[in-house]
């Protein structure tokens, strides 16, 4: 497939790299010199210096042979420009990054065929992640009926008490399957043989009524939050303390830039506003935090983030989720006291990648510590898995399918379980199985 990327900032690059290294034919349009010249030093792809809403760049980019075109720079109106540009010439499918609601409304008409809003979407999964109270990723899938429950495996957690075939028969009550272990920075696809250790980050796909099951089987505990600390001046920050009021939660608001603070006092009655710095102690532990609290490092600073998160935990929080532009830092930092991480980029990258995937993709997850991805995708009428059986079907061992939906009621499936047409299933693949994959399950 032939993509091409307009942008390349944070959401741009991660795109560009991980579909280059999959061998996607990508280009990257980047109106700064510099930042192009970097990209291009280590990117096996084509970059171009150039204004990407321009038809005179865009047909240097030969964009009318192009499948995608992926508009993510800074500019809202730049990408949907580029969009109208890059239809007019003939490109198949459009993603643009587009933040201003009103500019959202009526960018179909001018050739914006998908809108991605990545600050959002990070926002409304740390809602969600805050509304479960505990686990560190909480996924769904097949309109909701099946969830994927990610969190750090506690030492003293069920599911570290024998191997995954016995334990399956020892919480035969209810439906529940392993999917992955993140374990010191590499991925495990789960088997029945597989043997969950402490401190693994598990990925464990349920049904949506059991979600708090699944939570206590890897030892992640409940919380009911009471009260949300956002750290941070961004626009995720702001994004997410609306959010959170949304919920029902008391909500403070902490940022060291003064013209943000008062913003924020306006724009939120109802919130806590301090002027500060959220890497002090002394302004952290005046907020007397206790486990009814969770804070949120959102500034736009990993060290900040991860240093306000740490002095947070130490006081006392319930929970702290800190974002993350370098995503390096998550497998490094695993285990020190960062309850959950969040990166925008991420969920921009899983909006975006169903349109690159093979088949009828319904939705992409992807995670912060593995390149692997869960992807959710209907069974087509043809398709060699039809009438197969999971076992029959010979999937590689870098994939698993963790759950299936079939008219709308959702399964744990087992080895045995025989797929058909028009059933959604959700399988998790490391990235070397995924278009291999795929293509079982599609005509």
């Amino acid at each position: 497939m032939r993509i091409i990327i307009i942008g390349a900032g944070a959401v741009g690059t991660y795109l560009a790299e991980r579909l280059s290294a999959e061998g996607e034919d990508v280009v990257v349009i980047e109106a700064d010199e510099q930042r192009a010249a970097e990209l291009q030093e280590h990117l096996d792809a084509l970059v171009i210096v150039g204004n990407g809403a321009s038809s005179q760049t865009l047909r240097e980019a030969d964009v009318g042979a192009a499948d995608l075109l992926i508009a993510v720079s800074n500019s809202d109106g730049a990408n949907v420009l580029a969009c109208h540009a890059a239809k007019e010439m003939g490109i198949g499918t459009t993603v643009a990054r587009i933040e201003d609601p009103e500019l959202r409304e009526g960018s179909d008409l001018l050739g914006v065929d998908v809108v991605i809003d990545p600050s959002l979407m990070a926002a409304e999964e740390l809602a969600d992640v805050v509304g479960f109270g505990g686990p560190s990723e909480v996924i769904q899938f097949a309109e909701g009926h099946l969830v994927m429950v990610g969190g750090r495996v506690s030492a003293t957690a069920a599911i570290t008490t024998a191997h995954l075939h016995e334990l399956r028969r020892r919480q035969d009550g209810w439906p529940w399957i392993v999917a992955a272990l993140v374990r010191d920075g590499r991925t495990i696809v789960a088997h029945g043989d597989s043997k969950v250790h402490s401190g693994d980050h598990a990925l464990v796909m349920t049904t949506a009524e059991n979600v708090e099951r699944a939570a206590e089987l890897i030892g992640v505990r409940r919380h009911r939050f009471e009260r949300a600390v956002v750290m941070g001046g961004t626009r995720l920050a702001d994004l997410t303390a609306g959010e959170m009021l949304r919920t029902g939660l008391a909500v403070v608001m902490i940022d060291d830039d003064a013209a943000r603070t008062v913003e924020f006092a306006s724009k939120y009655p109802k919130a806590l506003i301090i002027d500060g710095d959220p890497t002090n102690p002394d302004v952290v532990r005046e907020l007397e935090l206790g486990d009814e609290d969770v804070v949120l490092g959102l500034s736009g600073w990993d060290e900040v983030n991860l240093l306000a998160c740490l002095i947070a935990k130490a006081v006392g929080a319930g929970m702290v989720i800190a974002r993350f532009n370098r995503i390096s830092y998550v497998s490094l930092l695993a285990g020190v006291g960062i309850d959950a991480a969040i990166s925008s980029r991420l969920m921009a990258a899983g909006a975006i990648l169903r349109f690159v995937r093979r088949g009828r993709i319904e939705q992409v997850a992807t995670f912060s510590d593995t390149d692997a991805e869960a992807i959710e995708i209907e069974v087509s009428t043809g398709s060699k898995a039809v009438g197969s059986s999971l076992l029959d079907l010979g999937l590689p061992t870098g994939v698993i399918i963790g759950g299936i939906s079939r008219d709308g009621s959702p399964m744990i499936p087992d080895g045995r379980t025989v797929i058909r047409a028009g059933d959604h299933i959700v399988m998790f693949a490391l990235p070397s199985e995924i278009e291999d994959s795929t293509a079982l399950f599609t005509a």
